[in-house]
């Protein structure tokens, strides 16, 4: 698994004033990040964190406001993903490396690498906003503020508590398994985690009959704001007849992949031509890249959030709770927001003590950094100026 230099990262779209390069992140990684602030010394740094099936790329719009306000801004290609190596893609492979703390030292060795013994704020979208949670929970001396975007943080998985003494009759039966549910709906369904979870998930996607270009295009225009039937609202429950609430992109039909899921939903040509926010131009960099090597990596990170151990040994940091100041963004049209039931209200009352904001952007879905990057610059300096823990770097 090697970068291909041929084609340059971003071809022709990277704003001037976005450098690319690789960083040894001491966990083995060679990280290709995207850099803006990077000239003179001793600038806050900023570290920007992508989720799936996205890209460093993902943060180009924002970069350079976030770096003309006095931020040396980062932007990697997470494990799995884009031109960082090192990581395993196979299915069978090394799955426990893509366990959330390991995710966590990735960022803190790349961090780390650059010089920088803490980090004025950590910004992660989609997977990317557990990762960026997680950080700034753990080592809060190092992330010392946190912008949570799509995906509310709701804390750590709790222990069961006072249970020595506990003489109640102890069920066999466990509680309902939700995939069982969905599958045992009218309209047999599956959630989309599981889907990425499966092993045949990289190649309906990779392999698709309409190509990658066109899965991407229909995938990213399903989830924004551009697809209008996006009209979030809170779920009462985490049962399988209110996730069947939620759109096909996230709640699928049992016997259909991604590729087919989406294809429906292709924008026209016209539709294509209008969308500001991500140009054949752009959309050419998601493709090209994954195109290269499918989307294993980024799916390796769904399994290894589904697999008991992995919360096993989160439950070490139960009880804790983000504590640096923090606030949550995200597109008024993303579903992002409700999809896992009661996430949004326990990030309010128990994942983060310091919640300075919740903004949801009109005019985006998913995509709110790219749909509606002016709001979204907006909303991140308001905060990063507002922030009240130190910055130190080496």
């Amino acid at each position: 698994m090697q970068h291909n230099d041929d084609v340059a990262y971003g071809e022709a779209t990277l704003p001037v004033g976005i450098r690319s390069r690789f960083v040894d992140n001491s966990n083995g990684l060679t990280m290709h990040l995207l850099e803006a602030g990077y000239a003179g010394n001793n600038r806050p740094c900023v570290l920007l964190l992508h989720g799936f099936p996205e890209l460093a790329y993902s943060w180009r719009k924002v970069m350079l406001p976030l770096a003309e306000a006095g931020f040396h801004v980062i932007a990697p290609d997470q494990r799995g993903y884009g031109r960082t190596t090192g990581w395993d893609g196979d299915y069978d492979g090394d799955l426990g490396s893509y366990r959330m703390l390991n995710l966590v030292r990735d960022v803190l060795g790349l961090v780390s690498a650059l010089g920088y013994r803490a980090v004025a704020c950590v910004v992660g979208h989609d997977f990317g906003s557990p990762v960026a949670a997680w950080c700034s929970l753990i080592r809060p001396d190092v992330f010392q503020s946190v912008v949570l975007m799509s995906a509310p943080f709701a804390g750590p998985p709790p222990l069961p508590f006072h249970t020595a003494d506990d003489t109640s009759p102890r069920h066999v039966v466990s509680s309902p398994n939700i995939d069982e549910e969905l599958a045992a709906l009218p309209r047999p369904r599956k959630h989309y985690t599981a889907y990425f979870a499966s092993r045949e998930a990289d190649a309906n996607m990779r392999s698709c009959p309409q190509g990658v270009p066109a899965f991407l295009r229909a995938y990213y225009h399903y989830k924004s704001a551009d697809w209008k039937q996006n009209t979030p609202f809170p779920l009462q429950s985490r049962s399988a007849g209110e996730f069947a609430r939620l759109p096909p992109y996230y709640v699928m039909d049992l016997d259909k992949g991604m590729a087919e899921t989406v294809a429906p939903e292709m924008p026209s040509a016209r539709a294509i031509a209008a969308c500001a926010w991500l140009s054949d131009e752009e959309l050419r960099v998601y493709s090209v890249e994954y195109a290269r090597h499918g989307f294993q990596g980024g799916l390796q990170w769904y399994r290894a959030m589904r697999d008991a151990r992995t919360t096993a040994e989160l439950q070490i940091f139960s009880g804790r709770a983000i504590a640096v100041p923090s606030c949550f963004i995200a597109g008024a049209s993303d579903w992002g927001i409700h999809q896992a039931p009661g996430n949004l209200a326990r990030m309010r009352t128990a994942g983060c003590t310091h919640l300075v904001g919740v903004q949801l952007v009109d005019g985006a879905g998913h995509w709110v950094q790219q749909e509606q990057p002016e709001q979204v610059q907006t909303l991140l300096l308001r905060f990063l100026q507002q922030r009240t823990a130190p910055v130190a770097t080496a």
